[in-house]
C-alpha cells in the first residue's frame, strides 16, 4: 500500500510514523510547505519507505493532485479549511481519502462528493482523529449495544502532565483552532432537539482516578460531528464537552468576554491588530512545553434499556507521551486514528462514498487496531447514571 500525507506537523508525522510501523505498507510521502526538519520519529525512515514533498495546500493544487496519483490513499492532517478542496481532488483521482475534520460545516460539503466517490469506487472519511473521530466510533459502539439509548455524553481533553498557572494548559495542537472551539457555539440534543449552546457554558466537573483527579467540562463545538443529527429524534440527549484542570475555562470566558479571543481586526493607532493572533503571540511562550509531556483523557457514556433493564456503559481513553518516540499524546490519538482508518479504506473495510466515523468505520477492529498501539478504550458496565458528575453552574 501507498500512502500520500498531507501536512507534516505533529499529527500527520504521527500518522506516517504509525503507516511505517505496518509491513503493508510499501511508501509513504509527507508533503508540506517545510521539509527541512522532519520529525525526529521520521528521520530514520527517509530514503527508505518514507520520502518527503514540499508542497503548498494554498497554491499548489496541481502538484497536490500529481501527488495522488497512484496512491492508496491520501491522510490529511491540514488545517479543516482545506478539507473540502483535498476531498475532491482526491476522488477526482480516485484515490481513499480521511482527514482530521472539526469543522461540521465542511463535511456537509464533503458530502456532496458521496456520488462520485461511489462512482470511482472510494471512500472519504472525514472527522477521523480523536474528537471528532475516536469518540465518535466509540459511541456508535456503545449505542448498537443497546435497545434504546437515552444519552450520549462525551468528554475529551489535551492536557499538561504538569500544569502550570495561570491557565494550566500547554499547547498540544494549534491555539488557533482551539480559540476558534471557544468561541463557536456547540450543536447538541436536548430533549431529542437540536440546539446550540454557549461554548465555555454549563461547567461541571467530572472525576477520574488517580493521579488525573478531578477536572472541569464545559461545551465546545466540533468535537460530535455530525451525530446529533444523525440521532435527532432518536436520542433525547446527546452532548460533547471539553476537559480542562479546574479554573481554565472560568479564565478564558474572561478573556473571550473581553475581546481578545476576537478574529476580527481592529484598529490601534493607525494600525491593523488582530485580537486574537495578538493574543496567541503573546501567550505561546507560556503554554509551550519543548518536552512534549502531555496526557490525552476522554470518556464516552450511553444510557439506555437492554431487554428492559436501564444501564449506562462507559469507554475510557487515557494516553501519555511516548518519549521513546517524541510523539505526544494527542499527535498518537489523532494521527493514529487516522493512519489506522486510512489503512481500513485502503483494504476494503470500508465502503465507497462519503460518511462520518460513527457511519462508516467499523468499531470493533478498529479498537482492536488501538490497542495494539497501546491506546487501550477501558469498557465498564453500570447499573446507573454517573455519580462522578457534578455541575457547578
Amino acid at each position: 500500500m501507498r500512502f500520500l500525507v498531507l501536512g507534516g506537523g505533529a499529527q500527520g508525522s504521527a500518522a506516517a510514523f504509525d503507516l511505517l510501523r505496518q509491513d503493508s505498507v510499501e511508501e509513504v510521502v509527507v508533503a508540506d510547505r517545510r521539509t527541512d526538519a522532519p520529525h525526529p520519529a521520521l528521520r530514520p525512515h527517509l530514503g527508505g519507505r518514507l520520502s518527503t514533498l514540499r508542497l503548498d495546500a494554498a497554491s499548489s493544487s496541481e502538484g497536490i493532485r500529481r501527488a495522488m496519483k497512484g496512491v492508496d490513499g491520501v491522510l490529511c492532517a491540514l488545517p479543516y479549511h482545506f478539507n473540502y478542496d483535498m476531498a475532491r481532488m482526491a476522488v477526482e483521482v480516485g484515490a481513499h481519502f480521511t482527514d482530521l475534520g472539526g469543522n461540521t460545516a465542511i463535511v456537509t460539503r464533503q458530502r456532496a462528493l458521496d456520488a462520485a466517490a461511489r462512482k470511482r469506487g472510494v471512500s472519504v472519511a472525514p472527522d477521523i482523529g480523536l474528537a471528532p473521530g475516536m469518540v465518535n466510533i466509540l459511541a456508535q459502539a456503545g449505542i448498537e449495544r443497546f435497545d434504546a439509548v437515552h444519552s450520549v455524553r462525551l468528554w475529551v481533553g489535551g492536557l499538561p502532565r504538569r500544569p502550570r498557572p495561570p491557565l494550566n494548559y500547554q499547547i498540544v495542537y494549534a491555539l488557533e483552532g482551539m480559540f476558534d472551539y471557544y468561541v463557536t457555539p456547540a450543536e447538541i440534543l436536548r430533549d431529542g432537539k437540536r440546539i446550540r449552546v454557549d461554548a465555555l457554558s454549563e461547567l461541571e466537573t467530572v472525576e477520574f482516578g488517580a493521579p488525573i483527579g478531578r477536572l472541569e467540562a464545559f461545551h465546545t463545538g466540533g468535537g460530535t460531528s455530525t451525530m446529533p443529527a444523525r440521532y435527532e429524534n432518536r436520542i433525547r440527549s446527546f452532548e460533547y464537552k471539553t476537559l480542562r484542570y479546574p479554573g481554565h475555562a472560568r479564565l478564558m470566558r474572561a478573556i473571550r468576554e473581553l475581546g481578545l479571543l476576537s478574529d476580527r481586526d481592529v484598529d490601534y493607532n493607525g494600525a491593523t491588530v488582530n485580537p486574537r493572533k495578538f493574543f496567541i503571540q503573546q501567550v505561546t511562550p507560556f503554554l509551550r512545553n519543548e518536552d512534549g509531556d502531555d496526557l490525552v483523557v476522554a470518556r464516552v457514556e450511553v444510557t439506555g434499556e437492554k431487554d428492559a433493564a436501564t444501564c449506562r456503559i462507559r469507554y475510557e481513553v487515557i494516553d501519555r507521551f511516548d518519549p521513546a518516540t517524541g510523539i505526544t499524546a494527542m499527535a498518537r490519538t489523532t494521527g493514529f486514528s487516522l493512519a489506522i482508518v486510512a489503512q481500513m479504506q485502503a483494504r476494503g473495510d470500508v465502503a465507497p462514498g462519503v460518511g462520518t466515523p460513527d457511519e462508516v468505520v467499523p468499531a470493533a477492529p478498529y479498537i482492536r487496531e488501538l490497542a495494539e498501539r497501546e491506546i487501550r478504550a477501558r469498557f465498564e458496565r453500570f447499573p446507573q447514571p454517573d455519580p462522578n458528575t457534578e455541575h457547578v453552574e
